[in-house]
């Protein structure tokens, strides 16, 4: 919204994208006649999806057209904003919209402005959490799970109104624990855009954060819940998407029962074919490899990370590629399979990867102790020596390397 003396003007409608709710940048018309910014429709389509968003109409052709008028109008609109002063609206007109909702037969101009408000500022944010917005939201979203649009402006401002790292407390926990709001996220995960899907992970991480297990519990006990996230990981090849997926099962496997239902739900394939991906930002083979830390504590896991093709190599192929932490966590798995459950599978792969030259240079590197020592009993457990060229390879001894196997 723009002010200019005491008067507020609201963003028009039409200049939104339906996805991001957002100003459209550059509009574009589907053949159903809806427009949304290029970028949010791009990315819809290139998912799979053959139907609008906004009517979820079947697509007769993919094809859209440039929407020229629109976004002369927008240019003009934006023009004519530089010259007033910016702001949101007022606080205790949000605090009004906020508690109007509920009662609002079309609450989509009032949903943006709150999204506006929420957005500007971590003062905006908490003033609407002190108005209660975690409860009437809430309820907003549990009485809107058949209603597409809403259910996703509902956990879109929730979301974003609750993004300040800190732990929810346990009257904000309760409140979105509650059955219809779990409800709501799941249909989310299951039929929403990929920005709601997003939204909807974090929102979940968000629920989940911290040490006490009911609210993990709660969340995983939901039927889909985590095959939900797994889709989200592995059919949306959307780097926000993956970051949001994994960071969310992280705070899950907390709970060990988890472990071995996404092991059964085919993650460690997954995470596999996602840590040999090129491209992959530092956090999100952190993470990959934090959960494959955690796979390996079940024996389920143990036995998907051994009998998959591309997992123990892709580990081996982080290892001194990508960070300190990538580091240690894929060394504590190869020493988890290798060493202490001696895994043939899984030596004879760390040994076709090259993994002992890779574990040779680390023992050689400033790592910290625990990962040197972890080292130093993976090389235990293969017979090794060094060429003239420095290269590794087989030899009999009985008194050089200690021999488990």
């Amino acid at each position: 919204m723009v002010r200019s003396d005491n008067l507020y003007l609201s963003v028009p409608t039409f200049f939104r994208c339906p996805i991001s709710l957002d100003v459209m940048k550059s509009p574009v018309s589907l053949c159903t006649g809806m427009t949304y910014d290029r970028s949010s429709i791009q990315t819809w389509l290139d998912n799979g999806n053959n139907t609008c968003p906004a009517t979820m109409q079947v697509l007769q052709t993919k094809d859209f057209v440039p929407n020229h008028t629109l976004q002369r109008l927008i240019q003009i609109w934006s023009e004519s904003r530089s010259t007033a002063q910016p702001s949101s609206i007022s606080p205790q007109l949000a605090v009004q919209h906020l508690n109007q909702i509920g009662q609002d037969s079309n609450p989509t101009a009032t949903l943006a402005r709150l999204y506006d408000f929420v957005k500007e500022s971590q003062k905006n944010k908490d003033l609407i959490v002190g108005a209660g917005c975690v409860r009437i939201l809430a309820d907003f979203v549990v009485s809107n799970t058949e209603k597409m649009d809403r259910l996703e402006a509902g956990v879109k401002i929730l979301r974003l109104a609750l993004a300040d790292g800190k732990e929810m407390g346990q009257e904000a926990e309760k409140i979105l624990l509650d059955s219809g709001f779990l409800i709501g996220i799941l249909r989310l995960l299951q039929k929403g855009r990929l920005s709601s899907r997003v939204d909807s992970a974090r929102m979940l991480e968000a629920i989940t954060k911290g040490e006490r297990l009911k609210p993990k519990i709660s969340v995983t006990e939901k039927e889909g819940m985590l095959f939900e996230l797994l889709r989200l990981i592995g059919w949306e090849a959307e780097k926000e998407a993956i970051d949001a997926g994994l960071s969310c099962l992280i705070s899950l496997v907390a709970v060990k029962p988890v472990r071995s239902q996404i092991v059964r739900l085919g993650a460690v394939p997954l995470f596999g074919k996602l840590l040999q991906q090129p491209g992959n930002s530092v956090a999100v083979v952190e993470k990959l490899l934090k959960l494959l830390e955690a796979m390996s504590t079940c024996t389920e896991g143990r036995a998907a990370i051994c009998e998959d093709p591309t997992c123990v190599p892709a580990m081996v192929g982080k290892i001194l590629k990508v960070s300190e932490t990538a580091t240690e966590r894929a060394v504590v798995v190869l020493w988890t399979v290798c060493h202490m459950f001696k895994i043939r599978t899984a030596q004879e792969k760390v040994s076709k990867s090259n993994g002992m030259a890779k574990i040779l240079l680390l023992m050689q590197s400033n790592c910290a102790p625990a990962v040197r020592q972890m080292a130093g009993d993976l090389l235990k457990i293969f017979r090794l020596s060094s060429n003239t060229k420095g290269c590794l390879t087989s030899y009999d001894t009985k008194t050089t390397h200690i021999m488990p196997f």
